[in-house]
């Protein structure tokens, strides 16, 4: 195998490694942070994680990750449509993970 080819490869078998869905840790602790202070948000995150933890990419990983990082109040605020997201939230990939979120 040429010598740039193996690079490659090897920098694909990391990022594999690396992500959430081929760590248990890291999914275990996504889980742990799903639970929170307001019932309503722990309900919801709850039952979507146990629908959809296993067929989360890294992106909506991310996307919830960045939700978790909110307030409770705010992040009820969001999940109902009550608001939209502000700032560093307000991303394509944060929304569309909202959209999963208020289906579920």
């Amino acid at each position: 195998m040429p010598q740039g080819t193996r690079k490659v490869v090897n920098q694909m078998t990391e990022s594999i490694l690396s992500s959430h869905q081929a760590d248990p840790a890291n999914r275990a602790r996504l889980r742990w942070r799903s639970r929170r202070g307001l019932l309503e948000n722990d309900i919801i995150l709850t039952r979507f994680l146990d629908a959809y933890e296993t067929e989360l990419t890294d992106e909506e990983v991310d996307a919830l990750t960045r939700l978790l990082d909110l307030s409770d109040n705010a992040l009820m605020d969001l999940v109902l449509a009550r608001k939209e997201p502000e700032g560093e939230v307000d991303l394509p990939h944060v929304r569309a993970l909202l959209q999963r979120l208020r289906i579920a």
